[in-house]
């Protein structure tokens, strides 16, 4: 196992598909010891999704060691107790309530281990009138307003084509274990971390709700375009389309330029931020019967050489064939049990001194059975068959 940033500190991961798996990859990514527990015989929910193939559970579970536990059983509860006193972190993502009627709140665990941080990722949090709601993360996109403003402004809400609350969610989540680790070395005291996927969403929002406190403005869907940002959008090109943000002041001069127009940039009705956001409209077309008449490439190159934002709306195809991607080790190989060729995003973020790493993807169901019981937990092998043959683990 490669060291990494969060090396020597272990997380039991429990609950399923994204909101708190991804929290777990973040951190395994980074070096901890992530022990994920799955029920017996049918696993993760997740290893059964994708797109195409089911493929989604070697990236998310990647690096992760797994066991199989009934935690719905009395002595299923027992084992997580005993893993709880060997752990620094706890991670699940059940319903509100699960865990306190499993007799796994927080005030038993830390009574057992009073330096365990236990990080809670629901739909709506912890607390309050809706906590006991079942929540996945498009309600928590459209309760925390980002489904509202996506997609085309004569069409109902979209989505992001993502799982972007429940990843959301999870990287709040690992935010927050990390600062509860900080107070930790500080006090010898673990907490609580609660994450609520609509909160999260909430928080990436921008100014929208005191723009309505303030101004009465409500944001509405406009497509592919800010409004009263320009110019920024997707411009048609003779072979395609360019994505291009030329809407700083600075910027858009240099685009004027680049154009063949640069009196467009002291044009009154393009020169400002402020005037370009009223003539947006008018300046889009502009630009478009330009774009129309230049190939792709070709007007990739004049951006670059004239410093204007630009680049193209990448697919899996694009991403691999890219010599930024692969300079900066973006997507890496990985050696995969049942497919050759098996690609997927490396770590993110890059540490200078304890870079993370990816070591294998996500194992099979109960693979690290015999060595989580066996070695961390001390059980002989006549008491885990006993265990496994009454369907415990």
């Amino acid at each position: 196992m490669t060291q990494g940033a969060l090396t020597g500190l272990r997380l039991i991961e429990m609950g399923q598909l994204i909101a708190g798996p991804f929290c777990g990859q973040l951190m395994g990514d980074h070096g901890a010891e992530v022990i994920k527990i799955e029920p017996p015989v049918v696993g993760d929910a997740m290893r059964s999704w994708g797109q195409g193939i089911p493929l989604w559970f070697s990236v998310v579970g990647r690096n992760k060691k797994s066991i199989t536990l009934n935690l719905r059983e009395k002595e299923g509860q027992a084992i997580v107790k005993k893993l709880v006193e060997k752990a620094d972190f706890l991670l699940e993502n059940f319903r509100a309530g699960t865990m306190e009627k499993w007799g796994l709140d927080y005030e038993t665990l830390s009574a057992i281990n009073k330096g365990l941080i236990m990080i809670r990722v629901s739909g709506y949090g912890q607390t309050g009138p809706y906590s006991h709601r079942a929540g996945y993360g498009g309600i928590g996109e459209a309760m925390g307003g980002m489904r509202y403003i996506m997609g085309e402004p004569d069409r109902p809400p979209s989505r992001a084509g993502l799982s972007i609350g429940d990843s959301l969610a999870a990287t709040y989540a690992c935010l927050g274990a990390l600062m509860a680790l900080e107070y930790r070395h500080k006090t010898g005291e673990g907490q609580v971390v609660d994450s609520a996927i609509y909160e999260a969403v909430l928080a990436n929002m921008e100014s929208t709700v005191a723009e309505y406190t303030v101004a009465g403005h409500i944001r509405e869907r406009t497509g592919s375009i800010l409004p009263k940002i320009a110019p920024s959008n997707v411009y048609p090109t003779s072979d395609g389309s360019v994505l291009i943000g030329g809407n700083q002041d600075s910027v858009w001069k240099r685009m004027s330029a680049m154009m063949g127009r640069p009196e467009l940039g002291e044009d009154p009705r393009y020169a400002t931020h402020v005037a370009r956001g009223e003539n947006q409209a008018e300046l889009d077309d502009l630009i478009m019967a330009w774009t129309r008449t230049i190939a792709s490439q070709d007007l990739l190159d004049m951006c670059e050489e004239h410093g204007v934002p630009a680049g193209n709306v990448y697919r899996a195809p694009e991403m691999l064939a890219d010599p930024h991607f692969q300079a900066r080790e973006a997507l890496v190989k990985v050696d995969h049990p049942q497919h050759e060729n098996f690609v997927m995003q490396n770590v993110a973020p890059k540490l200078s001194k304890s870079p993370g790493h990816i070591d294998s993807v996500g194992p099979e169901l109960g693979a690290h059975n015999e060595a989580i019981y066996g070695e961390l937990l001390g059980m002989d092998s006549a008491t885990m068959a006993d265990l496994e043959e009454r369907g415990i683990i």
